[in-house]
């Protein structure tokens, strides 16, 4: 009976996102947030045709019958980006091998659960940057498409490209333990097996490439501001990716990581901690985003002292969290591209948005900080033409929330509702 249960429940979503699409809907908006032009617009109604948004009006009158979704109480903006997120994985905690303690099949359950998660908090759309199970982030995107699962909308890398024992892998257990081969598959050790490996990654489905450049704070035994793959093995991913029209991403906190990965060619860097100012005048002059989730040191700091993280975490962690928010605030002076990403999973799905007022804290705006998970992470994406904002042609992406995050931008912490595609989602 549940079965049958749930199975209809599925049909039923399933068969009010058809719907949605099919016909024509009108969202009447009591304020428009319009990220593209920098403002905050009275009331407004949206058109949407087939999932995206046909034309924007002024409110009023309506042809007879028409499909009307009230959010004339509200305030409308795009549905938000997170550019950093672990969606298909469990979350980290105060034991260093729990990946090893779930199956595949527990932590494709897991992955669904936080999908449904991060798309009711406002975030439609995703870049989802790793998960120690190769594929799974790949396998939970197809699973969204398809409409099985409800979710935002994902680009996925498919496995880490790591070096041996880095910041890519599981670590901290004893050294007779072997670690699952589909937990490897991203592990080189030489230029020409990066060349091999990304191709496999893109030959299974990866969006893009997310490179370990450097170590992490949540790995046993490695040091978050060393360098772990060179620049030629990091070279040798971008010229993959750029010969299938893809780009990569590296995760770096160290300032030598950091520049070696830019060299290189890629077009983000994530967390860059400790990125110098050379590294900053770097990532301007070529263009390259950061994505620095400055918000999960604090949760890190406290959740972490109470659930007894291991000492190597809680030591990184500080040494990184305040040095990365003073790079954030140079970053934001100096004019750099900045999108929004808050690696979450290392504090619970659904509460990405707590990361705005950490932005606004330490130097945007509350508008540019808007930008940030709209606009500048659809161009990151290379979605500009379809998510990040709702002007005509983009899909019918939205969230509504109670008073005006330009004003106060801790309200995008409670999203009343989601529209995505121009089904609503919450």
């Amino acid at each position: 009976m549940r079965i049958v249960m749930a199975t209809a429940l599925v049909c039923a979503v399933a068969g009010m996102g058809a719907t949605a699409h099919a016909e024509t809907v009108y969202v009447r908006a009591g304020h428009l947030v319009d990220p593209e032009a920098g403002t905050v617009e009275g009331a407004r109604l949206l058109r949407v045709e087939n999932g995206r948004v046909a034309a924007i009006l002024p409110d009023g009158a309506l042809p007879p019958g028409a499909h009307v979704i009230d959010w004339s109480g509200y305030t409308v903006l795009p549905g938000l980006i997170d550019m950093h997120v672990h969606l298909a994985d469990v979350d980290e905690g105060s034991n260093p091998v729990e990946p090893l303690l779930h199956s595949a099949m527990e932590v494709a359950y897991m992955g669904a659960r936080n999908a449904r998660t991060t798309l009711e908090a406002g975030f439609t759309s995703v870049h989802d940057v790793g998960c120690y199970r190769a594929f799974a982030d790949v396998e939970l995107r197809n699973a969204i498409n398809r409409g099985d699962v409800i979710g935002p909308r994902m680009a996925a890398v498919g496995a880490y490209i790591t070096a041996p024992g880095g910041g890519g892998e599981v670590t901290g257990m004893a050294p007779d333990v072997h670690v699952p081969d589909d937990m490897r598959v991203g592990v080189v050790t030489s230029p020409d097996e990066v060349t091999q490996k990304v191709n496999y990654l893109f030959q299974h489905g990866a969006d893009s490439i997310k490179l370990i450049a450097t170590g992490a704070v949540f790995a046993i035994g490695t040091v978050a501001g060393q360098q772990e793959l060179t620049e030629a093995e990091m070279h040798a991913a971008v010229e993959v990716a750029d010969a299938r029209g893809s780009w990569v991403t590296a995760h770096a906190h160290g300032a030598a990581g950091i520049k070696a990965a830019i060299r290189a060619g890629v077009r983000g860097i994530e967390h860059a901690s400790l990125i110098d100012d050379e590294g900053i005048a770097l990532a301007k002059a070529r263009g390259v985003y950061l994505d620095m989730d400055i918000y999960n040191g604090d949760w890190t700091d406290e959740v972490g002292r109470r659930d007894h993280y291991p000492d190597d975490y809680m030591r990184k962690n500080t040494e990184t969290t305040l040095a990365q928010r003073e790079a954030f605030r140079k970053a934001v002076k100096a004019g750099v591209k900045l999108a929004f990403g808050t690696d979450a999973g290392v504090y619970p799905h659904g509460l990405n948005a707590r990361q705005f007022k950490y932005m606004v804290q330490w130097g945007m705006t509350p508008m540019q900080a808007i930008q940030a998970a709209t606009i500048v992470s659809a161009r990151m994406l290379g979605w500009s033409n379809d998510v990040g904002a709702l002007s005509p042609g983009h899909y019918a992406d939205m969230i509504a929330v109670a008073g005006d995050p330009t004003r106060d931008v801790t309200v995008l912490e409670h999203v009343a509702h989601v529209m995505k595609g121009g089904a609503v989602a919450k």
